[in-house]
């Protein structure tokens, strides 16, 4: 029974070793951006950026559009008269 924990703790004791060297190790640095990537980089995020803004310039047209359109239905009134008489001629 003693050997088989001493065993377990030994396994334990090895994997948390393990995982904090794993966590703790340290990734080789990515090789330098070249101008012709970076000018690349830069114009694909201003592409992206003129993309949103036209998607987002639509939204609006679309969401002031539907505003004005529906802004002329009211909710229809109740068709039950106010009790403002007391009934008395």
């Amino acid at each position: 029974m003693r050997k088989n924990l001493h065993i377990a703790a030994v396994l334990a004791a090895g994997l948390a070793i393990g995982s904090i060297a794993g966590v703790n190790a340290a990734l080789p640095k990515p090789p330098a951006k070249s101008d012709a990537e970076k000018a690349a980089e830069a114009e694909k995020a201003a592409a992206a950026k003129a993309k949103e803004a036209e998607l987002n310039a639509k939204a609006q047209d679309k969401a002031v559009a539907n505003y004005k359109k529906n802004k002329g239905i009211v909710e229809p009134k109740s068709t039950a008269k106010a009790a403002t008489t007391s009934g008395k001629k």
